[in-house]
């Protein structure tokens, strides 16, 4: 890292000075326009060693001022070979985190502005801005007026899902707790599938729900996992016996693990029956209900008190950008507001203005609803059907290459554009099926040119190719393909 004694960007004393800002960021802009014009061109997955980056940095922060070239040289020559690049083509890992011009756009108008808009006073057009986009997606999800400003309940825009599923657990813990007592939280029960995310087990030790109350119900393959209501019925009316209380179910429309989508309206009607708060967990597969051919994977969703997805994950909105639509707003009002006299102000007092801090865990909150109000009118809704139609197509392009090679087998149904498979050949135990997929996927990460995320269900390995990048076209979900059966062969051959 180099420095210049002679260089001091605090022009006039102003570490914000517009001009200075204007040439600093024609220049990022440039870099980042490289970095995605190159973006094939890296290992998809860092192949640096831990620890790599504490031995190219100084030990202690620079003492004097040092140029925005230097730092960028270093960001060039340090940071980006540790960097994982999610929004490579070849990036079938995890679920996707898709980025746009317009997303970035936003995200760059939100960070400019910097605003902290708490409450409606503290920027009244991030709070308008905020209702008025919410309101706009759950028109195109087809969600009940009950969920949308226009009829009695609402949307908010939070960091992600795991702040989704605490929010609203929080205010069925306290809806609970209000009809049966506030000392009876060691009672209470909450329900999800062994598919369900770690996020609903770690938001329920949070809000002080007993670690032996969660109920991770189990699915099987017969079912491709989806959690099946008589299940959850025999789980509930044993809870009873015991003397316990039903309290929260999280349902979910595409798990993490196999894309699984729980049967909404069947499991509401079960949960309902025991007083029980439904969350509908559609992270992923949410987004892709603004078409109508997806749009049942949430039927029944009228039944649930609350439902949530990833802006961020397939959405074209760049990270992070969870949105929660709730059919009673007070139930979350009246578990996470606070009044401090420093905040009083006469439009709170009126009731007339909504306070998104009363919303959400914490108080302060970036200004999200730009950027997808940006994603909305830059693509119209037209063109973001088609974004998700195109990779469910891809996926089932991959899918069927997979289908051809009877090495291989498609361990679930394929559910919107996430493939989960393994290479199972004739007369191969699963034991050692686990340790030849776990050798494949290790193989194909570290040649660079793919990168996919693994996944244990049912006690098999398996492997799963999501597709969802910004950037991937079919050619990539090809070649994907073609370096799996390279690798396959090869450890195959050596098998």
């Amino acid at each position: 890292m180099g420095s210049n004694s002679d260089y001091n960007p605090f022009t006039m004393n102003n570490p914000l000075n517009p001009e200075e800002f204007r040439r600093q960021g024609h220049m990022i802009i440039d870099f980042l326009a490289d970095y995605y014009h190159n973006i094939q061109n890296y290992p998809v997955l860092s192949q640096v060693e831990p620890g790599y980056l504490k031995k190219n940095l100084p030990s202690f922060a620079p003492f004097g001022p040092e140029p925005i070239e230097t730092i960028l040289q270093d960001i060039k020559q340090h940071i980006i070979p540790g960097i994982t690049h999610w929004q490579s083509p070849t990036f079938f890992a995890f679920f996707p985190s898709s980025g746009s011009t317009a997303g970035f756009m936003g995200e760059m108008l939100s960070t400019g502005l910097n605003v902290v808009g708490f409450n409606w006073l503290s920027s009244p057009a991030a709070t308008e801005l905020e209702s008025t986009v919410m309101d706009w997606l759950g028109q195109e999800l087809k969600l009940p007026k009950e969920f949308l400003f226009t009829g009695q309940g609402g949307g908010v825009m939070l960091g992600t899902t795991c702040e989704a599923i605490l929010a609203t657990l929080v205010a069925a813990r306290d809806r609970k707790l209000n009809l049966i007592g506030r000392d009876k939280i060691g009672k209470l029960v909450v329900y999800g599938s062994d598919q369900t995310h770690c996020a609903v087990q770690k938001a329920a030790h949070i809000a002080g729900f007993d670690p032996k109350n969660f109920r991770a119900v189990k699915t099987s393959r017969s079912n491709s996992y989806s959690l099946q209501p008589q299940s959850l019925l025999k789980t509930v009316q044993n809870d009873l016996r015991n003397g316990l209380v039903p309290c929260f179910l999280c349902a979910t429309v595409g798990t993490t693990s196999t894309t699984a989508v729980d049967p909404v309206g069947a499991l509401c009607h079960v949960a309902k029956e025991y007083g029980m708060w439904v969350h509908i967990d559609g992270a992923y597969a949410g987004s892709a209900c603004i078409c109508p051919e997806f749009r049942s994977l949430i039927d029944g969703v009228e039944d649930a008190d609350s439902f949530s997805l990833n802006a961020h994950k397939w959405f074209l909105t760049n990270l992070d950008c969870c949105c929660l639509w709730v059919k009673d707003p007070n139930s979350l009002i009246r578990s996470l507001s606070t009044n401090p006299s420093y905040l009083h102000n006469n439009a709170s007092e009126s009731k007339g203005v909504v306070d998104y801090k009363d919303w959400q865990i914490t108080l302060s909150r970036r200004f999200r609803a730009l950027k997808v109000w940006m994603v909305l009118r830059s693509y119209g809704v037209s063109n973001l059907r088609n974004f998700l139609r195109s990779h469910v197509e891809m996926a089932k392009t991959f899918e069927e290459m997979v289908k051809k090679d009877k090495r291989f087998e498609i361990v679930v149904p394929r559910n919107l554009a996430m493939v989960c498979f393994r290479l199972k050949p004739l007369g191969v135990v699963d034991s050692d099926a686990n340790e030849m997929n776990k050798k494949l996927l290790d193989s194909v990460n570290e040649s660079g040119r793919v990168y996919m995320s693994p996944a244990m269900v049912e006690g098999m390995f398996v492997i799963r190719c999501a597709v969802g990048a910004t950037l991937t076209q079919e050619e990539h979900v090809i070649m994907a393909w073609n370096v799996l059966q390279e690798h396959a062969n090869a450890i195959l051959n050596d098998h």
